[in-house]
């Protein structure tokens, strides 16, 4: 599996490109923003010289008469590259005098005393038309009229440019200042990561104590799922040390008897004595094989590399072959090994070995303890495979302790102790558990309840 990126830099692209969005949206703003100001300042400029040249707007002769002011002109065209035009429009709607016929770029004309502005075109060129509405003030004369003043927009861009680029330097600024604030606060932000991959790369394999340090609660819940684990793996630690404890002194009995017996019997001369030695050194082998065997069962029980293989078992028929394979050793203790009466057709989706090495370990164990009569047998209704003995049981307080691995109801009893904790793995590998309780005619019944079983 690859590795994903790092957070550092999925935080870092994420705001980075939250910021850039930001930026964006601030740099439009900021160019209407703009153009809003440039507009505002030239169209009182507009209506400052269309008030200006309305001064100079007099009767003579029985007409309008206009003596254009210069510094009207001058005040249109800042720069002295803008195009200035005007016109004077009287009470009817004639132009009376002017350098361009402004008075079909704005319609209607405004009231006396009101003033109006309006972009617009003339012979191809961009305009802003400015129209003031006045009256002569003269006392015997007070005829309306209408002055349209225009100029083109070099001036107006100009100042957009100037206002934006001044606002865009103040933005790069604060985006500057910004990323490198950014970059700073994920620094310190992830120091707790960083200090807590530290702490685990420096601990040892064998260290599985709690992880103490201080974290951001975001981590706290981290930590403690940390902790946690750790925590298990003690127990699995302990259990396994306990776990390799006994099976090295469980494997050291058998052999340090037959060692002794091999011993002694090298030091006799007696023939018999030799097969006195010999027939216990057998039974020390035996022991140490089935010792084996069930440790080998337990560890591949407990292996994460051998899942459980699901299919069609018998239940019935593994009951038949494990009373058959069993036989010969009930024969030689004197114990009767029968499969019940009524002994039910009953299948499970299983893993055959380990139902197998399960009711191999019930039925080796009610051999050990029965004195008489061992039944093997199938409940289809509550979906137990079962072995039952006349031997003394387990008392109902030890049955939770007979599941552990090594456990033993009599220290110096038969047995290494490992054969029901094997039943018990293998039934909750099924989805299952153990059952165990004393029948109503005195026998001890223990079995494996299935309930995924189907007749």
């Amino acid at each position: 599996m690859s590795p994903a990126a790092s957070l550092h830099r999925r935080l870092l692209g994420g705001l980075t490109v939250l910021l850039l969005l930001t930026c964006v949206l601030l740099l439009l703003q900021s160019w209407y923003s703009a153009q809003r100001s440039a507009d505002r300042v030239h169209d009182r400029l507009l209506a400052s010289a269309a008030q200006v040249m309305s001064d100079h707007v007099s009767w003579r002769d029985g007409r309008l008469w206009f003596d254009v002011p210069a510094s009207a002109l001058n005040m249109l065209a800042p720069q002295g590259d803008e195009r200035v035009f005007y016109t004077l429009v009287d009470h009817e709607g004639h132009a009376v005098s002017g350098n361009a016929d402004l008075s079909a770029l704005m319609s209607p004309l405004p009231a006396p005393g009101t003033f109006r502005t309006v972009s617009a075109n003339l012979n191809g060129l961009s305009l802003r038309v400015g129209a003031l509405g006045a009256r002569l003030t003269a006392w015997q004369h007070r005829e309306p009229y209408t002055l349209l003043v225009a100029h083109t927009l070099e001036a107006r861009r100009a100042m957009t440019m100037a206002l934006f680029r001044d606002s865009s330097l103040r933005l790069a600024g604060i985006v500057v200042l910004a990323l490198a604030g950014l970059l700073m606060t994920l620094r310190l932000a992830l120091n707790p990561l960083a200090h807590l991959r530290t702490k685990l790369k420096a601990r040892s394999a064998h260290d599985l104590s709690p992880i103490d340090m201080s974290v951001p609660r975001e981590l706290q819940e981290l930590l403690e799922a940390l902790n946690a684990l750790l925590a298990r793996q003690r127990q699995v630690r302990i259990h396994e040390q306990r776990f390799i404890g006994d099976a090295s002194h469980q494997l050291r009995t058998p052999l340090a008897g037959i060692a002794a017996s091999a011993e002694l019997a090298l030091r006799s001369s007696d023939t018999a004595y030799w097969q006195q030695a010999l027939q216990e050194i057998q039974g020390g082998t035996r022991r140490a094989t089935r010792l084996a065997e069930q440790l080998l069962s337990l560890t591949r029980l407990d292996s994460p590399q051998a899942p459980l293989t699901r299919q069609p078992v018998s239940l019935e028929t593994l009951a038949r072959e494990m009373l058959i394979r069993f036989l010969p050793a009930a024969d030689r203790v004197g114990i009767d090994l029968g499969l019940a009466e009524h002994c039910p057709a009953l299948t499970i989706q299983g893993d055959d070995w380990q139902l197998e090495e399960a009711l191999s370990n019930l039925i080796d164990n009610a051999l050990r303890y029965a004195r008489s009569r061992v039944t093997v047998g199938i409940d289809a209704t509550d979906r137990v495979l079962y072995v039952e003995d006349d031997g003394p049981g387990i008392h109902a307080s030890a049955q939770a302790e007979v599941l552990r691995p090594f456990y033993r109801g009599q220290e110096q009893g038969p047995g290494s102790g490992l054969g029901l904790a094997i039943a018990d793995g293998v039934a909750r590998a099924h989805g299952g558990h153990m059952i165990m309780r004393h029948t109503a005619n005195g026998d001890f019944m223990i079995g494996l309840h299935l309930p995924e079983a189907a007749c």
